[in-house]
This record gives C-alpha cells, structure tokens and sequence, in this order.
C-alpha cells in the first residue's frame, strides 16, 4: 500500500494531466485549424496531439510551429524601404512557353528579369573555391558571405584567413553562417573569425527552448558578394570534401557559378536581408551597392524562398517549368523527393510528350535519405520519366534546365526542406548559352550513370521495402 502522502501525489498529478492533456490539445487544434494549409497534415497534428496525449501537443510544439511568419513582416518593411534598389527590368521575348514561364517567375518573384550578366560555371571544389579566395583577396571595400556548412578544417580555415586579411586591410566584411551547419554548440570557425575581429554571426541561433526555429528552418544559401559588383553562388558548402584536391577519397562533386552584372544586386539585397533579420544591422552603405554594369548576355532573375513569405516559390515556378515544357526538362539534384502533386506534375509532362531526365546519386551521403528516396521512387513505376543513377563520389550539384531555353540554378534541393522549410536562393536563367553548357554538364553525367528500374524496386525483399517506406514517412523534416 502507498503512503497518504504518496498516494496525494499521485491524485494530483493525475489531476494536472486530466487538465493539461484537453488544453493543450485544443490549442494544438485551434492553431492547426487557423494555420495549416496541408490538410494532411492538419489532421496529422490533431490526430497526434490528442491520441498521444501531452507527448503530441508537444512534438507540435517543436516541429509544427513556424515561428518565422512575424520576424519576415519587419524585413518585408525593410525591403520596401530599400524601394531605390529596385531593379529594372525587360520583358522577355523567347518561345511562347519560355515566355510564359517569365511571366509566372515575375508574378512569383515580383520582380522582373534583369538583362546584361554574365554567368560562368565552376565545376568541382577547387574551381568554385580558387574564384571565391581569389575574390576575397581582390576586394576593396567589402565581402559578404553566406554559407550553410562552414568546417574549420583545410578549406574552411583557406577562407578564415582570406576573409581576416580583407578585415585586417580594412575591408568591411561580413559573414552569416547558419546555426545548425556551423556546428550547434561548437562552432569552431565562427569562434576562430570572430576572434580575429570579423563581424560573424549564427542565422537563427538562440538557448531559449520556446524559441528554435533551428530544429526545422535552415539558412541553406550559398552566397558571396564582393565590393557589391561580383559574386559566386550555387549549392557548394565550404568544407575540404568539396575540393578533390584536399580530400580525394571523400570527395563530393559539386558546381558553382560566377556571377556579374546587374544582378548581382539581388544576391546582395538577399544577404543584406537576412543579415538585418539576424542582426538589425542595415547594410545601406553606398560600397554594398555601387552602379551595376552590364557583364554579358544572360537574363537572369533571383529566387528567394524561405518558410516566411517566400514559402512554395521554388516549387511553383520548378512546377510551372514542367508544366509548360514542350520538348525537354532535367534535373539534376542530390536528394529527391517529391511530393505528390509534384509527381502528378511530372507524370503530366511525360504523357504530353516530355523527355525528362532526372539525375541522381546512386549512392547518398545519408543513409537514410537514400532509402527514403528508394521508398518514394517505387512510386514513379507509372511515370515514364528517365532516372539515371550516378557512381560515386557523390554529387551534390542542384540543376535543372527546360527546353534548352531556360536554367535554374542555386541551392534548392527537390525535397520538401528546401520547398518549405529552408530559407534557399536560386537564379532563374533565360539564356541558350549557358543552358546549352548546363545541358552538356548534364549529358555527361547521364553518359556515366546507371538507369533506375522502379518496377524492380517492388521485387525488393519486403525488409528492405519496409525500411525504405518507413524512411520515406520522414519526408517532411529530410
């Protein structure tokens, strides 16, 4: 028998929890009610929150919340404030669909196409990082970069050094890492330039509970502008794995691309933003955005996408692209995962008579978003698009190009993280060149890869089927 006191205890905790339980029940369903467009999902959340009492209400807490919404309204603001830096731009004239497609990146963007860049490709570590260090050392009035992994290992210590030689010489340099890529609780390299005197700081870090975005929201941009007039962009980290030259048996391939002329503006005022949002500094020094002159021939335009008032932007104008293919779309990405729509969107194209090409690691670097990727692949059994497997070292390029017209190219992963949850940036390019070069990347790496057989996934031995489905039920937070 319990002890009076004991068994009072045990009252009133049963107590707390008959009262706790409901409540916060009924708040998790009142806000997913009033939020959440998913219906899926919505009904995901209530069903957890009140079948798995307080543990539900509280994953919901942690995982369902987008605290990001109220902190984007204020940088909204201060990009109307920026209404000078606006960039002027010039309507399209292409093939009808291409044309189409610009139309829906203005209303998607809000913003116009932008004409006279120049766009050089950078495949490989040692080709990306040799521009970006040669960039840095080159600069005279400012550096601003953003990166989502930073290593203080060979490469990344290359860069401490080059961005604390620009500080050191008087140049304005600053440098936005995200929390979760630099390294949660030790983060090495940001101690190691902070140290130096360069202004560094963590995209969405805090130590109050109630308050990490960090478990789902990702700063996943890959930016660096220099002196406001050059810059370098695309899907590579900086870590010594990306440069064959540093690390050869973990190398992982990757492009990069060099960036001039006027839009250059846009990578800039995607920095700026987040850097305010970060740390309520405004970069309104004339040096961050000096006059801009034409540089070639590629109309390009800036893609900015976050779980803020940027959500859905990559997936409504990769969709749109698919949509209003009439010969040809590939892709090229290191994690794919689709949604459902985003599968009906490519069934459409292929029934309508589009070659699309999907190029895809045959080996991941996480284990478990390869099975989940093998988990949601045996789904495209009825849809006779091409899926071309390629051998190691793994590729973690981010490409996708339509009609031989139109290229997008940036950090955005084809998963729902990138989609929904991390904040991307991605260049919409109008320009045969430079998608006839995207395209012939492309065609070599379909050369050396393997074709998937997704009826054959459904032969599997059912262990393997189960892990592979019960990974793909992550997709979501991948």
């Amino acid at each position: 028998m319990f002890p009076i006191a004991t068994t009072w205890s045990i009252q009133v905790i049963e107590a707390v929890l008959a009262i706790v339980y409901p409540l916060s029940a009924i708040l998790v369903t009142i806000d997913v009610l009033l939020k959440k467009s998913d219906v899926r999902a919505a009904l995901g959340w209530i069903a957890a929150a009140w079948l798995s009492p307080i543990f539900g209400a509280l994953l919901y807490y942690l995982f369902g919340i987008n605290r990001v919404t109220r902190r984007a309204l204020k940088l909204r603001r201060f990009e109307d404030g920026q209404g000078r830096r606006k960039l002027d731009g010039v309507k399209r004239a292409a093939s009808p669909n291409v044309a189409t497609l610009a139309e829906v990146g203005r209303q998607v963007t809000e913003s116009e196409l932008v004409p006279g860049n120049n766009i050089v490709v950078l495949q490989g570590g040692d080709a990306a990082y040799d521009a970006m260090l040669k960039a840095i050392g080159a600069a005279r009035h400012c550096v601003a970069l953003a990166s989502y992994i930073y290593r203080d290992d060979a490469a990344g210590r290359a860069f401490s050094q080059a961005l604390i030689a620009a500080h050191n010489r008087g140049v304005e340099v600053r440098v936005l890492l995200d929390s979760v890529g630099i390294g949660y609780f030790f983060p090495v390299a940001l101690y190691r330039l902070k140290k130096a005197g360069v202004l560094a700081r963590r995209f969405l870090h805090t130590w109050v509970p109630w308050r990490m975005p960090f478990l789902n929201m990702r700063n996943h941009r890959k930016l660096l502008i220099v002196d406001g007039t050059h810059a370098l962009t695309g899907g590579m980290n900086i870590a010594a794995e990306h440069s064959y030259r540093l690390n050869p048996d973990a190398y992982i391939d990757d492009i990069h691309f060099q960036v001039d002329g006027p839009v250059v503006r846009s990578l800039m005022d995607a920095f700026a933003r987040d850097w305010t949002f970060t740390t309520e500094e405004t970069l309104d020094q004339d040096y961050w955005w000096p006059p801009l002159a034409e540089a070639g021939k590629v109309q390009a335009r800036g893609l900015r996408s976050g779980p803020d008032a940027d959500i859905y932007k990559i997936e409504m104008l990769a969709g749109a692209a698919l949509t209003l293919a009439k010969k040809r779309v590939r892709i090229v990405t290191p994690y794919f995962l689709p949604d459902q729509r985003l599968q009906f969107t490519i069934a459409q194209a292929c029934a309508r008579g589009v070659e699309v090409d999907i190029v895809l690691p045959r080996i991941s670097d996480h284990v478990y978003m390869e099975w989940a990727m093998l988990g949601n692949l045996r789904f495209f059994k009825h849809i006779p698009a091409n899926i071309h497997l390629s051998d190691p070292p793994f590729d973690h390029s981010k490409l996708m190009t339509m009609d031989g017209e139109w290229s997008l190219i940036g950090s955005s992963n084809w998963d729902t993280r990138s989609f929904r949850l991390n904040f991307e940036y991605d260049l919409e390019c109008y320009d045969a060149g430079l998608t006839a070069a995207l395209d012939a990347i492309i065609d070599a790496k379909i050369g050396n890869a393997l074709e998937l057989d997704c009826v054959g996934l459904a032969t599997k031995p059912v262990l393997y089927r189960l892990r592979d489905a019960a990974a793909r039920l992550l997709m979501p937070y991948l």
